[in-house]
């Protein structure tokens, strides 16, 4: 066999360990939880007001805030960003 079929193999045997349980080579990674509403509330915007300036939709914000759902990629990192500082933010999506 090759090398590429000897690692997938090997990362597939992790993978079926792990998810059993059983000791195994995986790393698992788990973002933070963000507090969105207590970033929202640090720019003073209403639900509206906030989706409104960084095209969220207002149930998807919602669900955030209510902790249904989480958010991901992109709109996790504008969300930090906003978090960190919230005015250079809506300064330059605003301008």
């Amino acid at each position: 066999m090759n090398k590429a079929f000897t690692e997938i193999s090997a990362g597939l045997k992790d993978a079926a360990a792990h998810a059993k349980g059983d000791k195994s080579g995986v790393i698992e990674h788990t973002p933070e939880a963000l507090n969105v509403k207590a970033i929202r509330e640090k720019t003073g915007m209403s639900q509206q007001r906030f989706c409104a300036t960084f095209g969220i939709s207002l149930g998807t914000l919602r669900h955030w805030e209510q902790g249904l759902r989480n958010p991901r990629g992109a709109a996790r990192v504008l969300l930090k960003v906003v978090d960190q500082n919230p005015k250079a933010v809506i300064d330059a999506v605003t301008e």
